[in-house]
C-alpha cells in the first residue's frame, strides 16, 4: 500500500442532482411504503409532501471504487466496509443538487498480517447555496494490507452496547427482493443480485447491501424516536458485523441514554448480530 499516494490523493468535487423519483426510489429500497395505508411513512414515498430519508447522504456524490486503482497498492479484493457514520447539519432537501468533497482522514495500521483501517470523509454541500448538509465518514477494513504505516487522526473505538434489557425493540421485516430495489439507487455490485456470483463469494444467495441495512436502521430511529420527522434526526453510527439476507427480519434493540441512543440490529431468523455498537443522536 502506497501510504504517501493515499495521503496526497485528490478526488476533487463531485456534484449529483436527484429528483423526486430518486428520493422515492431510495425510500422504497429501504422498505418504506411496505404498508401503503401507513400515512406516517407516506411522505417518504409520495410526492405530495415529499421528505428525504437522512441516510440518503451516504449514497449521493459517491467517488466510485477508487481503492481498486493499482497505483494505491490496496488489496481491494479483501476490502470490507467496516463502519459508517453521518452527521446532519440540516435536513436533506427533497430534491436538489449536492456537491461532495472527499478526503482520506487517516490510515490506522494494525500491523503485518493484521490489516489496516482506512477512514475517508465526505462533506456534502447544497450546490446552489453552499450550505453544508452533512458530514459522512466511512471506515474500510483492508484485510490484505497492514504493516505499511499510517497517518492522520482516527476516531475512538465504538463502545459496546449496554449489558441490560433494551428500552425499546423495533421489528422490521425485509423483502426477498429488497436488494434488487435498493441497487437502483446506485450500488450495482452483482453480489447483491446474481446468485452465481454470490455463491462464488461464499454466500448461499445474494446479500443485502450494508448501506441498505444502515438505511433501515435510520428508518427504525425515524419512526420510533423522531415521529418520522427528518428534522429531528441528528446523525447515526453503525458497525457492520454480518450481512443481512433479503427476506430476513431485523430486530433493533435500543438503549436510551441522556445524550444519544445506543442500539444493535439482529437478524431474527439466524439470531445473528448484523449491526453492532451503533448510536444515533436526536435534535
Amino acid at each position: 500500500m502506497d501510504i504517501e499516494k493515499i495521503r496526497n490523493m485528490q478526488l476533487g468535487s463531485i456534484e449529483q442532482s436527484y429528483d423526486k423519483r430518486d428520493t422515492i426510489l431510495y425510500a422504497l429500497g429501504l422498505g418504506f411504503g411496505a404498508d401503503p395505508m401507513d400515512e406516517a411513512e407516506l411522505p417518504f414515498v409520495y410526492e405530495g409532501n415529499l421528505l428525504c430519508v437522512p441516510s440518503y447522504v451516504n449514497v449521493l456524490c459517491h467517488p466510485g471504487f477508487w481503492a481498486q486503482d493499482a497505483e494505491y497498492g490496496i488489496d481491494w479484493v479483501k476490502l470490507l466496509h467496516a463502519e459508517q457514520e453521518f452527521k446532519m447539519h440540516r435536513p436533506m432537501p427533497a430534491t436538489g443538487t449536492l456537491r461532495g468533497e472527499y478526503r482520506v482522514a487517516g490510515v490506522e495500521d494494525k500491523g503485518p498480517g493484521r490489516g489496516a483501517l482506512l477512514h475517508q470523509e465526505k462533506e456534502l454541500f447544497d450546490a446552489a447555496s453552499g450550505e453544508k448538509i452533512a458530514t459522512v465518514r466511512s471506515t474500510l477494513f483492508l484485510r490484505g494490507n497492514g504493516g505499511e504505516g499510517g497517518f492522520g487522526t482516527v476516531p475512538a473505538a465504538a463502545e459496546p452496547v449496554p449489558e441490560r434489557a433494551p428500552d425499546r425493540v423495533v421489528i422490521i421485516p425485509t423483502l426477498p427482493r429488497q436488494a434488487l430495489i435498493y441497487r437502483l439507487s446506485g450500488d450495482w455490485n452483482p453480489l447483491h443480485a446474481d446468485p452465481a456470483i454470490a455463491r462464488k463469494a461464499g454466500f448461499d444467495k445474494p446479500i443485502l447491501h450494508g448501506l441498505c441495512t444502515n438505511g433501515i436502521a435510520c428508518r427504525a430511529v425515524l419512526s420510533s424516536y423522531c415521529g418520522n420527522d427528518p428534522a429531528r434526526f441528528g446523525g447515526m453510527f453503525v458497525r457492520f458485523s454480518k450481512p443481512v439476507m433479503p427476506g430476513e427480519t431485523i430486530r433493533f434493540e435500543f438503549f436510551e441514554e441522556p445524550d444519544r441512543l445506543r442500539f444493535r440490529a439482529i437478524a431474527v431468523e439466524r439470531d445473528s448480530v448484523v449491526l453492532d455498537r451503533c448510536s444515533a443522536t436526536l435534535v
